[in-house]
């Protein structure tokens, strides 16, 4: 995707009107720019792969500054599916994450998640 093609994107999530080109600097040398307080108005560089910035916007707020709620089983499930078809991991290393994470650990076991899966761990 362009820099304009996230710049449209990121501007329909802030409520803002696209078409307007976003400053990446902050987010491409620091890793981060807080352009308002409303959710997604926050972009982040998570790194790179075969040299292109991989971009992406959240809330400015932290982890620790939100309530967590229990993901739902679909959710639950389309996260797992996810990591399960990268193939790095198999589906107990899937489910021992995910259940770990916050808002399912507590909520969710490695076996729920296995089951979710259809597979067991």
């Amino acid at each position: 995707m362009t820099a304009q093609q996230f710049a449209d994107i990121a501007a329909q999530e802030m409520y803002r009107t696209p078409g307007t080109d976003l400053d990446l600097v902050d987010a491409l040398t620091q890793g981060r720019a807080v352009l308002g307080e409303g959710r997604y108005e926050t972009l982040v560089c998570a790194g790179q792969v075969d040299d292109m910035p991989v971009l992406t916007f959240t809330a400015p707020w932290s982890t620790d500054e939100v309530e967590w709620v229990p993901p739902s089983a679909a959710y639950v499930r389309f996260l797992a599916s996810g990591l399960l078809s990268a193939g790095a991991w198999d589906v107990e290393a899937v489910a021992s994450y995910v259940a770990a994470c916050p808002g399912a650990a507590g909520h969710w076991s490695e076996q729920g998640i296995a089951d979710l899966l259809g597979e067991s761990v």
